[in-house]
């Protein structure tokens, strides 16, 4: 069983090795008790690679689902490319200040 506090600032790599940030919290679902979704903090160059700007004061976060994890280690790889996340519908944006 993983610790969830263990997974914050844990760095984001994609399949094709694209890392596009660090964890920086979750979603539970309450009913189940279950970890349902990752609050990213994308890096520049991710942001730069998806056409998002960054705002002045705040990060830009995506949210994405745990089924998108292919293996936690010291990085956690998903099972998506980049052009597999620039496509998904699951991940949402949005910006925290």
């Amino acid at each position: 069983m993983m610790n969830i506090g263990k997974l914050s600032w844990k760095k984001v790599v994609t399949t094709d090795g694209f890392t596009i940030g660090e964890v920086r919290g979750g979603e539970v679902d309450k009913k189940m008790w279950q970890v349902t979704h990752l609050h990213i903090s994308l890096n520049d160059k991710t942001l730069k690679e998806l056409g998002l700007k960054k705002p002045f004061l705040g990060q830009v976060l995506i949210c994405l689902p745990v089924d998108y994890i292919q293996k936690v280690d010291d990085t956690i790889t998903l099972n998506k490319s980049l052009p597999e996340l620039k496509e998904t519908k699951e991940c949402q944006e949005f910006s925290t200040e």
